[in-house]
């Protein structure tokens, strides 16, 4: 029997797109619907959750002697977050859907809205590989001559001998960690379900935000804990903490989106 996707209805210029606006209060709600969905979604979660934890681990042993890659390349693996979870939203929304879970439909699930998802998705590669740039232009500047060790970066960075590099280095991160996740956070649930263009899905993630900035910004804050938390096991955290911020990310979708047809 061939995969089946579900059918969804394409968004066009006439719709209307109610943006909700909600209290942080629902929080709590979408972090319990992501477990949820990892108890009911079960083997087919857990593989997501183990690909982010192995490619974690592929990525740290690549560039282990080359810290300062492997800094901007870890943490610009999680920018590519919002595609690597596309199985993940499409796992919830079947489930929604009363559907058995099955991992196999979920593996082309970007297949009906091809074009728009990959454009998005380059553009998240081509931000993948800014920050990465970016990431390395800082080491250079701040620590001059031979690339230094990790001890010298830690020595230097908390004697205060180099007390700006932290700051630069975490405020860019944060820029472009808040760009990605302004434009994505419902942009690649919108493409999934609804056939929406890149730039539709795009626009509507960024007035999502700008209607909800106090909850949107406690939602990017609870997905950096779990991430966080994820690296400092070793990844091993990864395999459960990236299904709960997938899987609960498609029901910030559906908690904030209103499609008025």
């Amino acid at each position: 029997m061939g995969i089946q996707h579900i059918s969804a209805n394409k968004i066009n210029a006439d719709d209307d797109i109610f943006i909700r606006q909600v209290t942080p209060h629902v929080i709590p709600d979408w972090l319990h619907a992501g477990v949820t969905d990892i108890h009911l979604g079960g083997r087919a979660s857990l593989f997501y959750g183990i690909i982010f934890a192995a490619v974690g681990v592929i990525i740290h042993t690549i560039f282990a002697e080359n810290y300062w890659l492997l800094a901007g390349t870890t943490t610009g693996f999680f920018l590519l977050g919002p595609f690597l979870a596309m199985g993940l939203y499409d796992l919830s929304r079947r489930m929604g859907a009363s559907e058995q879970p099955a991992l196999p439909p979920t593996l082309t699930a970007w297949l009906p809205n091809l074009i728009n998802i990959s454009i998005f998705t380059m553009l998240l590669i081509l931000v993948f590989f800014a920050w990465i740039r970016l990431s390395m232009s800082i080491f250079a500047h701040y620590f001059n001559g031979a690339l230094p060790t990790f001890a010298d970066v830690v020595i230097n960075v908390f004697t205060f001998k180099q007390p700006t590099f932290l700051f630069v280095y975490f405020s860019a991160g944060a820029m472009f960690a808040t760009f990605i996740f302004s434009i994505s956070v419902i942009a690649m649930p919108l493409m999934l379900d609804r056939n929406a263009s890149a730039w539709t899905a795009a626009i509507t993630s960024l007035r999502t935000c700008a209607r909800n900035p106090v909850t949107m910004a406690l939602w990017a804050f609870c997905i950096v804990v779990l991430v966080g938390f994820g690296l400092a096991t070793n990844f091993l955290g990864l395999i459960l903490t990236m299904p709960v911020v997938g899987h609960a990310s498609w029901h910030v979708y559906r908690s904030l989106i209103e499609i008025k047809n």
